[in-house]
């Protein structure tokens, strides 16, 4: 059993009419994940389900396998991805009006053996961070155009903060084919607090707020979890945002 357990809440905001995130606190297993849709109509919210229907599923039959032993922890994640991938592209073909949908993911898988370590995979803006001793780390890198012309220098940080294309995005579940997750590996120490968020957090806060409020929450994950939310409807709430929480139990 896993000794993390993860709070979240997902909320829809004040401009959108519906929730196209979604996300799954699967503790026993020490996996947590967050998916943000995008679509038309119910498209969005019907890409974000599905994916994370798909990843819990997945995860509970394979999870043998990690427990054993006999398989490394990044192909795992790696392998949930691909899966979620491939049951937005059959729902596609049960409902062709839902052409075009899909969704970000985040997801993290907490492993410890040989040693406690956390296993990144993710797809698009959703974000995973770290926070360690009254400093936050964030442990993803968005993949957007934004991202790229960064990389290249074209922008700065602050020009990027409001360029009309902050937004889009170079790679989606569902969409990307095939797609291409980033994955990545930290080693943990006890009270570490790790965080999963949809952009509806960091179009409002900045990373520097994220931090305020996980220490002020001091490492309380409820308490994490529910100011962030709040204090991100508070700025306005412009897009359906979602927040989960890992902590040690």
């Amino acid at each position: 059993m896993s000794s993390w357990v993860g709070i979240g809440r997902s909320e829809v905001g004040f401009v959108r009419a519906i929730n196209q995130d979604a996300f799954t606190t699967v503790d026993p297993l020490g996996l947590w994940a967050v998916a943000d849709g995008m679509g038309g109509h119910a498209g969005g919210e019907v890409a974000a389900q599905t994916a994370i229907a798909s990843i819990k599923a997945q995860a509970e039959l394979s999870a043998d396998i990690l427990r054993k032993g006999n398989g490394l922890p990044s192909e795992f994640v790696a392998d949930l991805i691909m899966q979620a991938h491939r049951a937005i592209q059959e729902r596609v073909k049960l409902e062709p009006s839902l052409k075009g949908m899909g969704t970000t993911v985040v997801l993290l898988l907490i492993h410890s053996l040989p040693t406690l370590t956390a296993h990144v995979a993710h797809l698009g803006d959703s974000r995973a961070y770290l926070f360690r001793s009254g400093a936050l780390t964030l442990l993803t890198r968005d993949h957007t155009l934004i991202e790229k012309y960064l990389e290249r220098g074209i922008l700065t940080h602050e020009t990027a903060r409001m360029h009309p294309e902050r937004h889009v995005l170079t790679q989606a579940l569902g969409i990307s084919s095939p797609p291409r997750p980033s994955i990545s590996s930290h080693p943990l120490e006890r009270d570490d607090l790790l965080l999963l968020c949809s952009d509806g957090l960091t179009k409002m806060l900045e990373d520097d707020d994220i931090r305020d409020i996980c220490t002020h929450a001091q490492g309380d994950p409820i308490r994490t979890c529910d100011a962030l939310i709040n204090e991100s409807l508070d700025r306005g709430g412009t897009d359906n945002v979602t927040v989960v929480v890992i902590a040690r139990t």
